[in-house]
């Protein structure tokens, strides 16, 4: 009879995709707050150690964060942090704003009254956190805002793929929300986005959903290439290119 000490059972199957989960989101963290800036090679003895863990979790959060867009693998090399270029991002914008403006329109005829007290409550909490020049917390909060809008209007699928595009983006969203007048025109843009979706009007909140992603594009065209991040945001990796317009 075949020994089944040496097999895994499901417990410790499960156990360990848990962990493996847990893994994921501390490194997904560590990234996303320049722990691990962009183009760092990922080692997987030195993060088990770090997160006091054995290596098998690790080695599976990476791989999800690959399929994230977070990381990136290079064959015989290994894993990286992955670096998204001003060229890239831009495109990562355009791909998002097409993803709002139809999950606006979607919800603006769906919208249940729960679901639009949601969106006006993280307007208003955007807001304070602009009067109080707070932005982490309009950055948090802005995550929030967005990820209501695609969960009630643009179904798992369209959820799943804005999640991805907005992975890669980090890196440079938080850049563009530092100043307080962008973030009073982003806000506005979220008040518009919600009075289209409160009047039921598709056609409003598509065109508010697509120019508020619009608006961020621009905003981070107009960021500084050359001036420091905020405190710990990762510093985007720009072109060659960019970086001799910038100069």
């Amino acid at each position: 009879m075949e020994d089944s000490v040496d097999r895994p059972s499901a417990l410790d199957i499960v156990r360990t995709r848990s962990l493996a989960s847990l893994v994921s989101q501390e490194i997904e963290a560590m990234i996303l707050d320049g722990r691990l800036p962009a183009g760092e090679r990922l080692n997987e003895q030195q993060l088990a150690l770090r997160l006091g863990v054995s290596r098998g979790p690790v080695r599976e959060a990476v791989r999800g964060l690959e399929r994230s867009g977070l990381v990136v693998s290079v064959r015989n090399q290994g894993s990286y942090v992955r670096s998204v270029s001003a060229a890239e991002a831009l495109e990562i914008y355009d791909l998002r704003a097409a993803l709002t403006g139809f999950a606006c329109a979607r919800l603006a005829g769906t919208a249940t009254p729960a679901q639009r007290a949601e969106l006006e409550a993280l307007v208003l909490r955007m807001e304070a956190a602009r009067e109080a020049d707070a932005a982490p917390a309009y950055y948090a909060a802005n995550l929030e805002f967005h990820a209501a809008l695609l969960t009630h209007g643009g179904g798992p699928r369209g959820l799943r793929i804005y999640e991805d595009l907005g992975n890669e983006l980090h890196l440079f969203r938080r850049r563009a929300l530092v100043e307080p007048e962008n973030m009073r025109e982003s806000n506005a843009e979220h008040a518009a986005i919600l009075a289209a979706i409160t009047a039921g009007d598709a056609a409003a909140a598509r065109v508010a959903g697509e120019a508020h992603i619009a608006g961020g594009k621009r905003r981070f065209q107009a960021t500084d290439a050359s001036r420091p991040a905020m405190p710990g945001a990762v510093e985007p990796v720009v072109t060659a290119r960019r970086r001799r317009r910038a100069g």
